[in-house]
């Protein structure tokens, strides 16, 4: 079985609690993260995010630097990209809270749509739900959501579970070709 990492990152996964948290004292700590240190984080290249950030996907850095909205951002789109088109990710991501490059159309915080996002793939042992069982652990991860219009809720539920289906798809086809590969070995 492969390593359980923090989805659209190369860390470790540890525990399930609020995964953006982990990141929130080094932003701070550099007053925002340069390019570089998202790539490590990430495990992304440069050219990779400077893409994302021109095509509209991602907010601007400001001077040279990513702070949380960003980094949320990239990690959202990073964890999504092995099981979806990025032009998807980028219209899933507008879906939910408009552009990019304003707060202002926002449902929900990037950082807690992260957080939302790795608590439900998170909820099964292996990190890998049923398929029908992720309506049902969406429902319960986002059960103290309060949103800015009634409807808000439902747009937030149904964004969830097309990225958990994505990501958990991404992993089946991580855990079929690592298997694979060790057949061909044997």
């Amino acid at each position: 079985m492969t390593e359980h990492t923090i989805p659209g990152t190369n860390i470790p996964m540890k525990d399930s609690e609020s995964m953006f948290e982990k990141f929130v004292p080094l932003i701070q700590a550099t007053n925002g993260l340069t390019l570089s240190q998202v790539c490590a984080i990430t495990a992304l290249e440069p050219s990779t995010i400077q893409n994302w950030v021109k095509r509209g996907f991602v907010a601007k850095p400001v001077g040279k630097k990513y702070h949380e909205r960003q980094l949320a951002r990239i990690l959202l789109i990073s964890a999504l990209r092995d099981a979806m088109k990025i032009e998807n990710i980028g219209a899933l991501m507008a879906l939910v809270n408009g552009s990019a490059n304003c707060e202002s159309d926002d449902i929900i915080a990037e950082d807690a749509l992260y957080d939302y996002f790795c608590a439900t793939v998170a909820k099964a042992d292996n990190g890998m739900p049923a398929l029908e069982d992720i309506p049902h652990l969406v429902q319960e991860t986002i059960k103290d959501y309060i949103p800015p219009h009634a409807e808000d809720t439902a747009r937030l539920a149904d964004a969830l579970c097309v990225m958990s289906y994505a990501y958990c798809s991404a992993r089946y086809k991580q855990e079929a070709d690592a298997l694979f590969e060790a057949m061909k070995g044997q």
